[in-house]
């Protein structure tokens, strides 16, 4: 089998080995991989910037799907043929995020989906909805999982609510599109007029672009007739925490995801204290979310959006496109023909 190593930190160090494929023991199955989904975290895993501490060499991303080819001993969930798609944290199955569930995330505390074949435990893979193609359902297990639990767990948006999303990344996107599901009005910002057209075509309801525009949050406000939104998806972290705050009703969330953009302007906890605001920390999601949202994707024959396809060999390439911003949606990698 093929994979993918990150033997040294650097984009340049990546590296494509030939090793043993894997035998799947007690309660795993061996996976052939068909497509695998890029997120911000990869690149940053790559670089030596998410976790420099990582003991390396390690095998990156979190996000694949595939084919059951071999089953362990002890497996009941699974069986040769099933197409699966891992899940983010292999040990949060259900419940609150503890300390021991937050171990075992593939692409950073063990090695992740990158590669032609990978045996996990059967408890970390999930059935793929079945009108998926293998790279839609290859985007799903960290920006999709991850936008709904900030929409439905942490905001519970309903019907003729407002939510607020940054730019038309993976999660960005997601957000929109769960919203619209979910019967909300959708604002949007981004630095590229074209990509807020692509958006308007899924469905956002208005938009600005926040470099002739930089004082969003105030449009905001404005669009909500003087009230503020009732969730904003936060993905820009420093740089943008202060005017999602403001952007946000009395009483509104802010799910904290992101860490895009840097700022030198300090936080100001005020209006957390005066607007009863709720900032959600928001780390991916549990498999039990995952299923809850794939019953809700095939029942709508919901489709991902998936910005370009890669082959194996071009990863290095799809990491700078990740690197420059200038992607829509998601970007996958096609796992299928490496060998």
């Amino acid at each position: 089998m093929k994979a993918y190593r990150i033997p040294q930190f650097g984009l340049d160090r990546l590296e494509i080995v030939e090793t043993e494929t894997p035998i799947p023991g007690p309660n795993e199955v061996l996976v052939e991989v068909h497509a695998v989904s890029l997120n911000f975290r990869d690149l940053r895993v790559a670089e030596g910037k998410y976790d420099p501490r990582m003991r390396l060499p390690r095998q990156p991303c979190s996000d694949g799907a595939g084919e059951v080819v071999q089953v362990g001993a002890g497996v009941s969930r699974f069986k040769n043929g099933d197409r699966v798609t891992s899940i983010f944290m292999q040990n949060w199955i259900e419940g609150p995020l503890t300390a021991a569930k937050s171990r075992g995330a593939l692409g950073g505390d063990v090695d992740g989906m990158l590669a032609t074949h990978v045996a996990l435990s059967e408890e970390g893979l999930i059935p793929v909805p079945a009108h998926l193609t293998y790279a839609e359902a290859a985007t799903l297990p960290c920006a999709a999982v991850t936008a709904w639990h900030a929409l439905v767990h942490a905001a519970a948006v309903k019907p003729g609510d407002t939510v607020l999303i940054q730019g038309t990344g993976g999660v960005s996107i997601f957000a929109l599109q769960f919203a619209k599901l979910l019967g909300a009005r959708v604002l949007g910002i981004s630095s590229s007029d074209e990509k807020i057209e692509r958006a308007k075509a899924l469905g956002l309801d208005a938009a600005v672009n926040y470099r002739s525009y930089p004082d969003w949050a105030r449009w905001a406000i404005e669009q909500t007739g003087g009230e503020g939104v009732d969730l904003v998806v936060e993905v820009g972290g420093q740089g943008t925490f202060n005017k999602s705050l403001k952007a946000v009703r009395v009483g509104g969330t802010v799910a904290q995801i992101g860490v895009l953009s840097a700022g030198e302007e300090q936080i100001s906890v005020l209006p957390i204290l005066h607007k009863q605001i709720s900032v959600r920390g928001i780390y991916v999601g549990s498999r039990a979310m995952f299923e809850e949202m794939n019953r809700a994707i095939a029942q709508a024959r919901f489709r991902p959006v998936v910005d370009h396809v890669y082959s194996f060999e071009e990863v290095p390439l799809a990491l700078r496109q990740m690197a420059d911003g200038s992607h829509f949606g998601k970007i996958v990698i096609d796992t299928s023909r490496a060998d």
